[in-house]
């Protein structure tokens, strides 16, 4: 006996079956007229090699589309077709041969724009051997002139310098285990553990962490876990 939930699907198949004009008796495929692309609205499906695809509506769009569009199968936009080639309008965009330019009037037009207001070019590269390129100090160049040259611009150095000069640490004075102001020793300074069992952090620090300890009720004496335990 079929159950209240096989039979509620029996009734939506059934009501869903009645709304499709499609049918295990009149199938969606090549050999149905209402599943082809005939003219009407119905079907979609190409009649034979060379049938439209689409319905009515899709042919009429399709058609309106391609009216607006100047390449189409008699006008291919390919190689051999100069509407379709960078040759100094606004249409076609490919490169003629292996030296020609690319794009369209405005894109040639920008493009020299955009190299003239640029110092390097193809003549003039940017590169180890262009003084304009090197961090010589002045404004023009960054890159690093041998292996102990600056790097930057005269800006970049100087800015640079300005912040080395307000950190205490530096190349003679390094942030190290060996360096008194980089230990946790008191003060406010450093804030590296001095052996094993050394406090950690600035004078700061250590005094925040005495006083949050202080008002925890669990501490090295009695921690948490003993207390768990039963252990008083």
């Amino acid at each position: 006996m079929p159950t209240q939930l096989e039979i509620l699907g029996q009734q939506f198949y059934k009501q869903e079956i009645t709304r499709n004009k499609f049918t295990p008796k009149n199938e969606y495929n090549s050999n149905n007229a209402d599943a082809l692309s005939d003219g009407d609205e119905m079907g979609k499906g190409q009649v034979n090699d060379s049938g439209t695809v689409g319905s009515k509506t899709d042919i009429n769009a399709r058609k309106a589309l391609l009216v607006k569009n100047k390449f189409s199968k008699e006008n291919e936009y390919n190689s051999k077709n100069t509407a379709a080639l960078s040759d100094k309008d606004e249409f076609g965009k490919g490169e003629i041969g292996d030296s020609g330019i690319v794009g369209s009037k405005t894109d040639i037009n920008t493009r020299n724009s955009l190299l003239a207001k640029n110092r390097f070019s193809k003549n003039f590269n940017y590169n180890s051997k262009n003084i304009d390129a090197l961090s010589n100090g002045d404004e023009n160049g960054k890159g690093q002139i041998g292996d102990t040259g600056a790097v930057g611009s005269k800006t970049d150095i100087n800015v640079r310098k300005e912040l080395i000069t307000k950190n205490k640490y530096g190349d003679a004075n390094r942030y190290g285990r060996k360096n008194v102001n980089a230990l946790s020793d008191g003060d406010e300074f450093g804030k590296g553990q001095i052996d094993d069992n050394g406090p950690v952090g600035s004078k700061t620090d250590i005094l925040e962490r005495t006083k949050l300890v202080a008002f925890n009720k669990f501490n090295g004496k009695k921690d948490y876990k003993s207390t768990l335990n039963g252990t008083k």
